[in-house]
């Protein structure tokens, strides 16, 4: 008996203390200090490597994307993954590996509601998601974003950089706290919105927000997207048309981007466990209309799906296109991957402290696209994030740090990354360093786009002389 202990504890691997001094003898690797360096813009084209994916998308919505991505550096950072995974493939990876969310950036957070119906902060975001990923590509990505939202909004650049410091440094302490308990506690680990909301320091705000939170969480099971997006004509509920954003399949070009949404519906069913798939045979599908979402997804097929039981009560589920991961610059994907939906979802539920209740992915045989299907959030749910991210960008950063190194905790090693980080500051100037420079680097690619769209197509000069050739 004593012998089998030895052999079962001997398998499992090394003890946390082990873990610890591995992460700080990789330093000798990767310096802590060496997280600043940026690659110089100068080396690639940004907008080449946008338009990689443009024959994928919708052409029709290609004018939204790009009009998106020059409204501002920031906007363009939230549109620009594929560029930044570019740049980060070409840094060495130290391998302290994580299941990456792949497009961690300030926005790509929120709040939602949990199938147990409590309301959650948490990354909300997983079209890039892939595993086996430096740690540091989320952490780097996060505090780029938080520096060039900062200067967006006005803030000098000693404050753009003492946030993004901030944020990292809020990211490596929960990592420290993570690092020393077990690792059921780190999966019973969430960020529970009420708590979080209540360490926000302006108390005008702080009551703003649990004041919206008290209306969200009165009936979360509700959705509230309904009557917001839907119409009654007489007896027979649709969703509203609002050209260009939200649009039915109705003209020519239109039709040519349908799907068989029975069909892929009746598919995503199997893909759910069988007391959820019990649940959603409750609901019929009675409309699908396509729905312009976020920056980096506009131009892919996502659309809303109203489902209705037979006593007309409403619930929006979301239908939406996963491509390949841009993160696949960085590391191959799994050799097992045969379906990105799946990538997405599977990535989801790694990283959520608790996922989506009608979580799963399909595919449509028609058009080969492959999809993953989640509820629409919960409106009110999902305009807390945006006004703590516009009104308290230090807290929201701060907590997105915390709620990154979460997510991190589940999939990779916390007492490894908390060994390799330390707990001095220098691994967060490094990388607070590295966010200014990228800011930069934003800067100067988010200019060259608007310098090379055509003010006719709304398409960058080099997408139209692509499609002229």
């Amino acid at each position: 008996m004593t012998n089998a202990s030895k052999s079962d504890h001997t398998a499992i691997g090394p003890s946390r203390a082990e873990r610890y001094g591995a992460g700080r003898a990789l330093r000798l690797k990767t310096p802590r200090e060496a997280h600043a360096d940026c690659p110089p813009a100068s080396e690639r084209d940004p907008v080449a490597i946008l338009a990689e994916t443009d024959g994928e998308r919708i052409p029709e919505l290609l004018p939204i994307r790009y009009q998106r991505m020059v409204k501002s550096p920031f906007y363009f950072l939230r549109g620009a993954a594929a560029v930044m995974a570019r740049d980060l493939a070409r840094l060495s990876p130290m391998g302290a590996h994580v299941q990456a969310c792949g497009d961690c950036h300030l926005m790509n957070f929120g709040a939602f509601s949990t199938a147990e119906g409590q309301a959650l902060f948490d990354i909300n975001d997983f079209d890039e998601t892939l595993p086996g990923v430096d740690f540091t590509v989320d952490l780097k990505r996060l505090a780029a974003s938080v520096a060039v939202a900062a200067r967006s909004s006005g803030a000098a650049d000693k404050k753009a950089r003492a946030l993004a410091q901030a944020t990292v440094k809020s990211y490596r302490e929960f990592i420290l706290e993570l690092a020393e308990k077990t690792p059921l506690e780190v999966w019973y680990t969430s960020m529970d919105i009420d708590r979080e909301v209540k360490r926000i320091a302006d108390a005008k705000l702080r009551d703003k927000l649990l004041s919206t939170l008290v209306k969200a969480k009165k009936d979360l099971a509700a959705d509230d997207n309904f009557p917001h997006l839907a119409t009654t004509d007489g007896a027979t509920a649709r969703i509203e048309d609002r050209p260009p954003l939200i649009y039915h399949f109705d003209t020519k070009s239109e039709k040519s981007q349908k799907i068989h949404a029975h069909s892929a519906f009746s598919n995503y069913r199997q893909s759910l466990l069988p007391e959820r798939r019990a649940l959603i045979e409750r609901y019929g599908l009675h409309d699908l209309a396509m729905k312009v979402v976020g920056v980096g997804s506009v131009g892919t097929f996502c659309a809303i799906g109203l489902f209705m039981t037979p006593d007309d009560e409403p619930l929006f589920l979301q239908v939406k296109e996963a491509l390949h991961s841009v993160l696949e610059k960085i590391v191959p994907p799994p050799a097992d991957l045969l379906h990105q939906g799946c990538r997405v979802v599977e990535g989801q539920r790694y990283l959520q402290a608790a996922s989506d209740l009608f979580l799963g992915w399909t595919q449509d045989q028609k058009t080969n696209r492959q999809f993953y299907v989640r509820r629409l959030k919960n409106r009110r749910l999902g305009s807390i994030g945006e006004v703590i991210e516009a009104k308290a960008l230090e807290d929201y950063a701060n907590l997105c740090g915390r709620t990154l190194a979460r997510a991190h905790a589940r999939t990779g090693d916390p007492a490894l990354f908390a060994g390799y980080m330390g707990k001095s500051e220098i691994f967060d100037e490094a990388i607070a360093s590295f966010a200014m420079a990228y800011a930069e680097v934003t800067n100067h690619d988010h200019a060259l786009l608007a310098a090379a769209i055509d003010k006719a197509t709304g398409l960058p000069k080099l997408r139209v002389a692509a499609l002229a050739e």
